[in-house]
């Protein structure tokens, strides 16, 4: 028998039992359509994750207290002289700019509305560090550093929930820990970012901050240094040089910080492993339905093989050989699987675009994307479940002896 002759037969063959096969299929659509989904969210996710941290920059850096060994004693606070040492351009030639950051978390509140909040002091530095533009006012600077200023900028999240709006709030009056401040901008909008909600935030001169709102237990101490590095290149270099910096100003040893650098880089890995690690998951869940296809096409090739009994007798005794039975059950199973696969791929592509225009109508900049990879991933799965499945009943009929397939009720 030619493979020709088998795919015909095959398919007259499934024809004949159309709802059958449509149901058969139906297991293996599933399969391939969760498989390719669950990866195409996945990827989206990870995607829309490293995207948003690579947005501030590749060449940053993040120096904050506390070394990686915990069991270290008597840790000095990051200060503002370190934030000076290191802005120095004959000590740290690779850095750029330096900009200290006071943050914690307040209550603020407005015409009688109340919100909790990260709150943050924070320098003119930061906003070119950081991309921080606003949609209307301004952003603070040296004079509200200066006279310690009681003005702030509002997050976009933070002005809906104080004011159920984001425009036209400049002049209008916040209170944070019971004193106020007079808004002076509004920020854009920036969603996500690795420290949770960039857009439910406030932010105050550091100065203003120092003084009046965060208490810490040294005057000059602060909670995050934001460095820029002159290129991405010399990311390496100047994390070399803060580190000598701070060993030499804290008096520690190599291996002995008590500080910790990490850069844009770290974040992208950290972010891109937990993401892979999330889209293998999802993947994986999604290829048990896959299984459970392959396992209905088993039990359907088996009833085809009891009910095909006496018609193998026949073609056994009227000189068909084992292989031409093995190969026209393997190909009917195989194209039970090559359908489903063709379909599910469609319907994983348009549960993608579902999910594409559910997160744009809520204003969420995430994308899904099918690569090549997922769709060969989820077609070779399928025919491989087509065949391994159909190995059993193919085999079963092949071995059938004549005289008794054809005695058979």
């Amino acid at each position: 028998m030619t493979f020709t002759q088998a795919l015909l037969e095959a398919l007259e063959s499934l024809s004949s039992n159309k709802m059958r096969s449509g149901l058969t299929v139906l297991g293996i659509v599933i399969g391939v359509a969760a498989v390719i989904a669950m990866l195409a969210v996945g990827t989206g996710a990870q995607d829309s994750i490293t995207g948003s941290i690579s947005g501030i920059g590749t060449n940053l850096l993040f120096v904050f207290r506390g070394g990686q060994d915990q069991s270290i004693q008597n840790t000095k606070p990051i200060t503002l002289q370190d934030a000076a040492a290191i802005s120095d351009p004959f000590a740290a030639p690779h850095v750029q700019i330096v900009a200290p950051m006071m943050e914690g978390g307040f209550i603020v509140s407005a015409a009688g509305q109340t919100a909790s909040t990260s709150v943050s002091g924070v320098t003119p530095d930061f906003f070119p560090l950081r991309n921080y533009t606003v949609t209307e006012g301004e952003i603070i600077n040296e004079e509200h550093l200066l006279g310690r200023a009681s003005v702030a900028l509002l997050g976009p999240e933070v002005a809906d929930k104080l004011f159920d709006r984001h425009e036209g709030l400049v002049g209008e009056q916040v209170t944070i820990e019971g004193q106020p401040f007079r808004v002076i901008g509004v920020l854009a909008p920036k969603g996500g970012g690795m420290f949770g909600s960039e857009d439910n935030r406030v932010l105050i001169p550091f100065t203003t901050g120092q003084s009046r709102l965060f208490e810490r237990r040294y005057r000059d101490q602060v909670d995050m240094l934001l460095i820029q590095v002159v290129d991405s290149e010399s990311v390496p270099a100047a994390m070399d040089e803060v580190s000598s910096i701070l060993r030499t100003r804290h008096r520690t040893e190599i291996g002995a910080d008590d500080f910790t650098i990490f850069s844009q880089q770290d974040f992208l890995s950290t972010a891109a492993t937990i993401t892979s690690v999330l889209t293998i998951f999802l993947g994986g869940i999604a290829a048990i339905s896959l299984l459970v296809g392959g396992i209905g096409i088993m039990n359907i090739m088996l009833v085809s093989v009891t009910e095909r009994t006496k018609e193998i007798g026949l073609r056994k005794a009227l000189g068909a050989r084992k292989r031409d039975i093995l190969m026209q059950f393997l190909t009917e199973s195989s194209l039970l699987s090559l359908f489903g696969g063709i379909i599910g791929i469609a319907f994983g592509w348009f549960i993608s675009f579902i999910v594409e225009q559910i997160a744009l109508a809520s204003d969420t900049a995430f994308y899904p994307r099918i690569g090549m990879d997922a769709v060969l991933l989820a077609t070779l799965f399928s025919a491989a479940v087509g065949l391994f499945f159909g190995i059993y009943p193919a085999s079963r009929a092949a071995n059938l002896e004549p005289v008794e397939a054809l005695r058979y009720e």
